[in-house]
Formats: structure tokens, sequence, C-alpha cells
């Protein structure tokens, strides 16, 4: 053993009778993290460097002030975590290189599971504000194979176009998308109440035809007619033209029951209309459909200079069975049986 492994074992053990004493102890715990690198263990010495940090954190929130001492030490510990974690996420990548995972390529959830690991992306699950239907997969955005229906929509993407080109020489067709409600309380929505930024056309409201528009989307209602729409009486579905307009975001939040998708086909976006499902952004492009589940947090924005529309509807997921989604049905119309109306659940 030489002298400097010698020196850092007797630091080692110095830090240790020190925390025997005081288990918070702030400089213990980063002189044994110290001794802890210097011997190459720095995954241990990790743990004492994050404890250090946490019982910091905690002192600041009860409001005891830290020795003025101890202050640029933190920062040195945390700049040395940010350094291991780097080194050690290098080690996993050349390794999993080595074992022939590719990104381009391999399976994506595993991509996924290397980036929450490395805190390059973070957790997102479906947050639904009123129902939960447990079991079903955490999937941001539907994968297109599982919605073999998704490629007849595109096709039909020139006829909506045409469609939606005549509802737009009536410009005051379009209301905003979140209206008061008279029966419920109506909080201001991030700025979206009853804001024109954010609008739409309805063709089916609240599970509704809305025979003046429909009649006149014909195209849209045929193709739209041969999907798994989500059909609850007074709820759903809701099928609608969305617009956003020029510098117009749409906050983040979650959607209200789980048990269906979002469905979005692009019909006219300028590039900067961006949309984000959890850690996932994607841009809209014309005639490109996807489907997500709303009960993620999301968020969408329009950079450009014109306004983005986008068809909306929702359909149900595919992993509920038909017993399930009658089930489903039941449940919701039991609950509409109990005094007025349910809240809507929008798309």
């Amino acid at each position: 053993m030489n002298a400097a492994s010698t020196d850092h074992r007797t630091a080692l053990a110095e830090a240790d009778r020190r925390l025997a004493i005081d288990p918070a102890d702030l400089a213990a715990l980063i002189s044994k993290g110290d001794a802890l690198t210097a011997l190459g263990e720095a995954r241990s010495a990790s743990t004492f460097y994050n404890s250090a940090l946490r019982l910091a954190g905690q002192a600041q929130q009860q409001g005891r002030p830290l020795a003025p001492s101890i202050v640029p030490e933190l920062r040195r510990v945390q700049s040395t975590l940010k350094a291991q974690a780097d080194a050690f996420q290098a080690h996993i990548d050349g390794g999993m290189r080595q074992a022939g995972f590719d990104p381009a390529v391999s399976s994506e959830r595993f991509g996924q599971s290397l980036d929450l690991m490395a805190g390059r992306k973070k957790l997102y699950l479906q947050q639904p504000r009123f129902y939960l239907f447990p079991g079903l997969p955490q999937v941001q955005f539907q994968p297109r194979e599982t919605l073999p229906w998704l490629a007849a929509v595109e096709a039909a993407a020139s006829d909506i176009r045409a469609e939606l080109d005549a509802l737009l020489a009536e410009p005051g067709l379009f209301q905003p998308y979140i209206q008061p409600r008279q029966d419920r309380p109506n909080s201001d929505q991030a700025g979206m109440m009853a804001n024109p930024d954010w609008s739409a056309l309805f063709l089916w409201k609240d599970g509704e035809e809305q025979p003046d528009i429909a009649r006149r989307c014909p195209r849209t209602m045929e193709v739209l007619s041969a999907l798994p729409l989500c059909r609850v009486p007074g709820r759903t579905p809701s099928i609608l033209f969305s617009r956003l307009t020029p510098g117009a975001k749409i906050p983040p939040h979650h959607g209200l029951i789980n048990t269906r998708l979002i469905c979005h086909l692009p019909v006219i976006t300028p590039p900067g209309c961006v949309f984000r499902v959890g850690n996932d952004v994607r841009e809209w492009r014309d005639g490109q459909a996807w489907a997500f589940d709303d009960t993620i947090e999301h968020e969408a924005a329009n950079t450009s200079d014109r306004d983005r529309i986008v068809l909306i509807f929702d359909v149900w997921k595919p992993e509920l069975t038909a017993e399930e989604q009658d089930l489903v049905i039941a449940l919701f119309q039991t609950i509409d049986a109990y005094g007025a109306g349910g809240a809507a659940w929008g798309v």
C-alpha cells in the first residue's frame, strides 16, 4: 500500500468517526466521498455526495443557514457528481454498443430505458384527471402498427383539406375551444378560456353530431365512420378542426380518461408548429397522422406566421376488449344518470 493510499484510508477512517457522531455532518460526508473517489470507488462515493446535497437542501428549506465554508464544497461536489455521471454513462453507452445496441434500429423501448436511467429524459406517466383504467400501456405516441386504419385517414388528407377550405371561407364558424360553462366553476385555464387563439370547428361534439357542419364534410365523415371511434353517449366522440393562431401556445395539460387515444391529422401545418407528449417532441407535417395518450402531459405551439389547423378525433385504445369498452360506456352512462350531465371530455 503506497503513501497516498494510506492517506486516503486515514481520511476515510476519520470521516467514519465523525459520521458515527453525527450522520448529518456535511463536511464528513463530503470527505468520505472524496476518499472513496481517490480509492477508485466512485459509485460508493456518489452516495455520500448525494446525501450531503440532499441534507443541505433540506436545511435550506427549513431556514437553517449553511456554514459559509461548506457552500463552495457543495458546488464542487455537484461538479464532481456530474463528471462521475458522464463517465458512468459513457461506460454504459460503450458497453451497449459492444453488445450490438444501435439506437437507430434496435428496440426503441430499450433505448428509452437508457435515456431514463441516464436522466436524458424525464419519466412521464398517465395522469387522467377523471378516470384511470389500470394496466394500459404507458405509451406517449401509439405505435403505427397497432392502428391499421391510420393510412386510410392519411390517404384522404387532400379531400379533407378541400372540405376545410370551403369552411374557412366563413371564418366566423370557428369558436374558442375552451368555453365557459354555466353549470361548472370556470377557472382561467392558463389564459385559454374563451381565447380565440385556440379555436375549433366541431363536426361532432361531446358525442353528438353537429349536422350543419358534418353534412358539409361528407368525405371526412365517410373516412372516420370506419374507425373505432370512442363512443360514449353525451361525452364522445368529438371530431373537430382545431386552429392555433401564429405565436399561440397550448399550455401543458392532461386529459380526463386513459381508455382512448386522441388522433391528429395535420391539414394546414406550416413549419414551426410543434407538439410535445411527455418527452417526445414532434413537428406536424401535412397529411402525416398520429395518435397519442392525452393523459400524459402534452402541449402545443405555433411558432410560424400562419394558422395551424389539425383534424382531431378520438378512438378506443386497441388494448381494450369489446367487453371492456361496453363496461366503460355503461359506467359513464350510470354516472350521467346521477344528476345533471357530466363534464365534457374534450380532445
